[in-house]
């Protein structure tokens, strides 16, 4: 009896204290929906270039006895100056062409999409057509019409002149492999995953568990095919192959735009939904060249090219940070009720 009267209050507890989140979580709403027209966020730029020189100098520093470092920076001051009076350091550094570096890490609704869109349209906005835009790209790919998306922001950069490299360090299959394919130049990492062009869709159907329990489920529709295959009713051959017949045609418009973006590829041979280690996809034509991110980056920077890291930061409005907070809060009440119930049943 005790017991239930420790849970009883430990319940009256969590819906007081849930509950009075929530009406915080609304007023915050209510008086946050005046804001509306505010950014929802901002895009934040990282000089690579100055990251790298920084790394290099904090390094010499270590390495140099106070004697060849006071030397070394003696001759860089000299250098430096000798290039400014020669009067083209202002013009120089205005002509450089530049790297700007975005990242995309797609899970399987490329939910990343939202910010790649405002990155893109960040650098087009200063892009030239000296200059190069480098996407990192790690997908393992997911549905069909969030990746055509993300594809076609890439395409904005192809339609505008830009040059354009993806590189891929662990992962671009599938989906992934379709927004790479857009580039002009594809490099990998030996052991990168390269591949899968192939589409699959997988539903469990449990109509004759429910048939079993006396559970009837009624589906209407209006259209031969609104619906093909189902979760809970009953499927039909017919459906069936109305299903197949729509992942074929899928496939068939994903082997096209491979083939588009990469004339050079045999589509049927690599169409397979089989995948390659970066080693075996630049054989195939899939990649370009075998290299890291990294080392890409580090050549451009030795080329004296400007390289820029951008991203777009998302805005966190505070009802977004309430509700976070009221989910952990509601999470914590209920592992908490869990280790008393489990404490109350094995004791010791």
């Amino acid at each position: 009896m005790e017991f239930l009267v420790e849970i009883g209050l430990f319940l009256t507890k969590v819906v007081i204290i849930v509950g009075g989140i929530l009406a915080i979580v609304a007023g915050v709403a209510a008086a946050g929906s005046k804001g509306k027209g505010e950014a929802s966020g901002r895009i934040k730029v990282r000089n690579l270039s100055d990251e790298y020189a920084n790394t290099q100098k904090s390094l010499e520093s270590s390495l140099l006895d106070s004697d060849a470092l006071k030397k070394k920076r003696k001759e860089e001051k000299k250098q430096a100056k000798a290039k400014k009076k020669a009067d083209k350091n202002k013009e120089d550094e205005a002509l450089r062409p530049r790297v700007f570096v975005l990242d995309f890490h797609g899970d399987i609704r490329a939910s990343a999409v939202s910010r790649l869109r405002e990155e893109v349209t960040a650098v087009l906005g200063q892009a030239r057509q000296e200059d190069e835009i480098m996407v990192r790209l790690e997908s393992g790919g997911g549905m069909v019409h969030s990746y055509g998306l993300a594809s076609s922001q890439l395409q904005r950069i192809r339609d505008k002149g830009i040059p354009l490299t993806i590189s891929v360090d662990k992962v671009a299959a599938s989906g992934g492999y379709m927004m790479a394919c857009l580039a002009d130049k594809v490099i990998a990492a030996p052991f990168a995953i390269i591949g899968s062009v192939g589409v699959m869709a997988q539903i469990p159907n449990i109509n004759r568990l429910l048939k079993k329990h006396d559970v009837d489920v009624e589906l209407h529709t209006a259209g031969e095919f609104k619906r093909t295959l189902t979760v809970m009713g009953e499927n039909t051959e017919k459906g069936r192959e109305k299903f197949i017949d729509d992942l074929e045609n899928t496939h068939k418009l994903f082997k096209d735009f491979v083939l588009r973006a990469r004339p050079a590829v045999d589509v049927e041979q690599i169409a397979t939904g089989e995948i390659w280690y970066g080693s075996e996809a630049i054989g195939k034509q899939l990649v370009d060249e075998l290299k890291t991110s990294d080392t890409y980056l580090t050549d451009c920077y030795a080329r004296e090219m400007g390289v820029y890291h951008v991203s777009w930061s998302e805005k966190k409005s505070l009802t977004k940070k309430i509700g976070l907070g009221a989910q952990g809060a509601m999470t914590g009440s209920l592992e908490a009720l869990w280790e008393k119930l489990a404490s109350s049943r094995f004791p010791g």
